[in-house]
């Protein structure tokens, strides 16, 4: 099933992940920045709405990070968020031993509720 139904273009996608970003970047500004560079984020999670434009590419999960220590994209579920460390929690040395003791997939109701932006779009307003 596909997690957002796609009935809007890439600019609107863009424009709204942007406000969603600012917004949680002013209501928790401790937490997250809106702001990309490593200056920014210095203590900081940055969410990159940059991704959601016409032709651009992110790494996806399971991907190892083009970084010193070659630190692997894996899903969490929101119960591991406060136990992380760091976005190299796991390296290409380790990610398919942790994977191999996981039991259910920490994303599985994401794969089952297909989303629009009509209702966020409206509400962020």
């Amino acid at each position: 099933m596909v997690p957002l139904a796609p009935r809007r273009a890439y600019d609107e996608v863009k424009a709204f992940s942007r406000a969603a970003v600012q917004h949680l970047a002013a209501t928790l500004p401790q937490r997250f920045t809106a702001r990309s560079g490593a200056a920014n984020r210095k203590g900081k999670i940055f969410v990159d709405y940059l991704r959601n434009g016409f032709s651009q590419t992110t790494a996806a999960a399971f991907s190892a990070r083009a970084r010193p220590g070659l630190g692997v994209s894996m899903p969490v579920s929101w119960e591991q968020l406060p136990k992380l460390k760091s976005g190299d929690q796991w390296t290409i040395r380790d990610a398919r031993e942790y994977l191999s003791f996981q039991v259910a997939d920490p994303w599985a109701s994401y794969w089952e509720t297909p989303q629009t932006l009509t209702d966020a779009i409206a509400r962020l307003r």
